[in-house]
This record gives structure tokens, sequence and C-alpha cells, in this order.
């Protein structure tokens, strides 16, 4: 039977449940989580012969990208043949191969970061941005690592600056790489780069490396870097501050903020802070809280971002240590 590939996405959806469903969600941009919503909402009933051909596809389609990982295109023809027909199995490899070797400087993710770094020595800046854009962010951020401070704050704002990069530019980029290396350019635009690009990359390039980028961007680009810098340590990763520093934190902080910025947070984030305070100071927060009733978003969100501005201001004085961010720590 025929379905459509947005209807055959919307049943598979209903058929995981909403729990698996709602994990799959938090992984798609706006426009599929619109369309989506819509086709799952049309949907009125799936009757047993539109179950089993979902799943089935599905079925097939993890077969076969496990049979191309394991032994590359060829070695998944053969089983796939033979498992399903020389047909079908055309038809998943053309689907899988299309978008599995489309990835721009996919050849770089196995290589070496001491001798990309060393490759990409010389090159421009915009070069350096636009490959950085498409390594895993580990990789990424030992290479940005190495680089001098003002290369450094010049690639970071060249990566959280690109948007959609035309299939032509990606080409070139890869003709002047072609004679050490090889890939495929898809057709279509891709994207990359972005504020959360380069945010998970100097998230775990060090705090030092973090630092002298900020600060060189403060003066290029002070919004850029203030949105970079509050995507870097977000109110919820308070329940990652050790004991000590969270109670050097509530001594700077005004207890009807606090009060303000726990509205609506996870049960274990408000534990976090309710075991640093004394019994006393809870049952006033609590009060204050409840005191409070109905609160709006934006003023919730107001009061998280000032907290965080606090232990940031603690943290580069010195005062708190944020683990994480690629430092290394010992007992």
């Amino acid at each position: 039977m025929e379905l459509k590939g947005r209807r055959k996405a919307a049943m598979l959806l209903i058929l995981l449940g909403p729990e698996k469903a709602a994990k799959i969600y938090k992984h798609l941009d706006e426009a599929s989580i619109e369309f989506l919503t819509l086709e799952i909402a049309s949907v009125r009933k799936i009757t047993p012969e539109e179950r089993r051909a979902v799943l089935k596809e599905v079925q097939e389609m993890v077969m076969a990208k496990e049979f191309l990982g394991k032994g590359g295109v060829s070695y998944a023809r053969e089983l796939l043949e033979q498992a399903l027909g020389k047909e079908r199995a055309e038809e998943l490899l053309k689907r899988l191969t299309s978008s599995l070797q489309s990835k721009p400087f996919d050849f770089l993710r196995t290589s070496d970061p001491m001798q990309l770094f060393s490759f990409l020595q010389g090159e421009h800046p915009q070069t350096i941005a636009l490959i950085l854009s498409y390594l895993p962010s580990d990789k990424a951020a030992a290479i940005i690592s190495g680089l001098p401070g003002e290369l450094q704050a010049d690639v970071a704002f060249r990566i959280a600056k690109m948007d959609s990069i035309a299939p032509d530019v990606l080409r070139e980029a890869e003709r002047v790489l072609e004679k050490k290396f090889s890939a495929v350019v898809g057709a279509d635009f891709s994207k990359a780069g972005g504020i959360d690009s380069i945010v998970e990359i100097i998230s775990k390039a060090g705090r030092k490396t973090e630092k002298q980028i900020l600060e060189i961007l403060d003066e290029k680009d002070p919004e850029m870097a203030e949105e970079i810098r509050k995507k870097l340590f977000t109110f919820e990763d308070i329940i990652k501050v050790d004991d000590r520093s969270l109670q050097k934190i509530l001594r700077d902080i005004d207890n009807k903020d606090l009060a303000m910025a726990l509205k609506g947070v996870s049960d274990d984030l408000r534990e976090k802070f309710y075991k640093n305070m004394s019994s006393r100071a809870v049952e006033m927060l609590k009060e204050e809280m409840e005191y409070m009733g109905p609160v709006r978003l934006r003023d919730v969100e107001e009061a998280q971002q000032k907290i965080v501005g606090v232990i940031r201001k603690l943290e580069e004085a010195g005062e708190i240590v944020l683990m994480g961010s690629g430092d290394d720590f010992v007992a």
C-alpha cells in the first residue's frame, strides 16, 4: 500500500506512543514539528494493514543502515537483495546513501585533530569556520583551543554568523582539499554554524578559551557575546554546581529573585537549593513562592538570568568554580 512520507512519519509517532514520540520531537526543527503535529491530528485511525506497512518499512530501513555500517554499499546490497529482493534493496540503498553521503567534510571526522590542526594552519578564518561547523563539537573544540586568541574569536564570530551555505561554496572549499580527501556534496543547501553550534564548541574548549573568545567578541559584537553567555550556562545547569559554591551563590542573590526563578523548575533543582539552605530560609522561600501565585514566564526567565549573571561574576572573580566545560580537575 502507498502512504505519503509525512503520513507514515505521523503514524510511526502514534504507534511509538507519547513518551517515545516526545523524545523524537526534541530533535526536530519547528517546521517538522508543525507539519507532523497537524498530520498526527488528522489521523483518525490506523488500520492493521497500515500499521504493518509502516513498521515493516522502519524495520527495513534500520536493517539497511546496519548493513551499510558493517560493510559498505556492496555488502549491504548483497544482503538486502537476498532478504528483500533487488528492487526493494535498490530503493532503500538509494534513500540511505543519498543522505549518508551528502555531509560536507564528513571525511574529516575520522582525521586526527592534531593533523587537521596542522592542515588548517594558514587557511582563511572563513574556511576554518566552515570546516569546524561540520566537525563533531569535541573535535572542533580541540582545534579552536589551539588557535591564537585573535583568530579564535574571529573563527567563533564567523561560525556564529554562518547560516545556510550554498552548494557551490561547499564544493569550492572541498575542491581545495580534494588532493588529500574526498567527499560527496548534496545538492540542497546545508545548515551549518549559528549560535548553537559555536556554544557547543566553546563549552567543550575549556574556560580559558571561552574567556578569551568572549572578551574579544565583547568588543566586536556585544549582542552576540551576551547571547553566547546566556547559552553557555543556564539556570538549569545549577544542578551541577557543587554545594559549597551554591552556598556562596545563595549569599549573593535576593530571596525574591530566587522565589521567582524557582517557579516551574524541576523538583530536583528546587531540592538542590533547599538542601543548601537552613530550614528557616527554606520555609521563608516557600512562603514567598506561594504568596506570588501564578507568574509570567518572562518574569521567571528574567529572574533566572539575573541569578546566572551573579554566578558568572562570582566565577570570574575566582570565588566559585563551575565544573566542566573542558577543564580538568583533581580531588
